[in-house]
């Protein structure tokens, strides 16, 4: 048997071991460890075995990864007071661990809501055109003040892709009455166009024949022509024009 005064130099041995066993940490490629001596900061440990010692040091692990996050959908009043449901997708990794664990209690939470109120304002300035239209703009304007307010957490935020704007079934009739008008407006904007420049080749035809009275009865010639050609043609009421009387009693008086 064990005598007691043996256990006595085992257990102090076997605590020991415990302890330095603890104190190894596997720190992976992708991760750093933030390590507090006595609350204080003591330093940024790489990848590798690690050692950290239980009650004097404290480790936090901050993966460098990027991280991808879901904006949960938010409710934005456009600033023509259209209400619309949006949400969004944000990536974004951290460069500076040291930041991400003191100058922030939780940075994915924060980054998180941040996130959100951001994407509320940036939305809340601009029409709905504006926000179905110009969709890279306003991603590149969100991810802009987002990156911005996390330098001092040492974040930096690679992208923001808003993914849908959803809108209530009235809107959707509204900007399909909407769409119908514009390409009725179209239409008759090219129809008014075609008539305009018709107009303009008569005129312009008018004025060339009103010149020369030889093509004028040229033209009449050929009007009679194309009547005549048309089967379902009996008879025909042309208006003759004096002119070309006078012109062939004239011919006939030097005959």
């Amino acid at each position: 048997m064990i005598s007691y005064s043996l256990l006595n130099y085992i257990a102090p041995l076997g605590l020991l071991v415990a302890l330095f066993i603890l104190s190894f940490r596997i720190v992976a490629e992708y991760e750093r460890i933030v390590v507090l001596f006595l609350g204080r900061f003591q330093a940024v440990k790489n990848p590798g075995l690690r050692i950290v010692v239980p009650g004097i040091q404290r480790a936090f692990k901050v993966d460098l990864r990027v991280v991808t996050m879901d904006i949960p959908p938010q409710d934005v009043i456009s600033r023509d007071n259209v209400t619309v449901r949006v949400n969004a997708v944000l990536y974004f990794r951290v460069v500076d661990p040291q930041k991400a664990i003191i100058q922030v209690e939780d940075f994915l939470t924060a980054t998180n809501q941040l996130a959100q109120t951001t994407l509320r304002s940036v939305l809340g300035q601009h029409d709905l055109d504006e926000m179905l239209s110009e969709r890279e703009k306003l991603n590149y304007d969100i991810q802009e003040i987002i990156d911005k307010r996390t330098d001092n957490w040492g974040i930096k935020v690679i992208n923001v892709e808003i993914k849908h704007i959803d809108l209530n079934e009235s809107m959707v009739r509204a900007i399909a009455r909407q769409a119908e008008a514009e390409r009725e407006r179209r239409a008759k904007v090219i129809n008014a166009e075609g008539e305009f420049q018709a107009s303009e080749k008569l005129l312009s035809a008018a004025k060339i024949i009103s010149q020369n009275p030889q093509a004028l009865q040229l033209r009449y010639l050929q009007t009679l022509n194309d009547i005549s050609s048309q089967k379902n043609t009996n008879t025909i009421v042309f208006p003759f024009p004096i002119e070309v009387i006078q012109a062939v009693l004239a011919k006939h008086r030097e005959g």
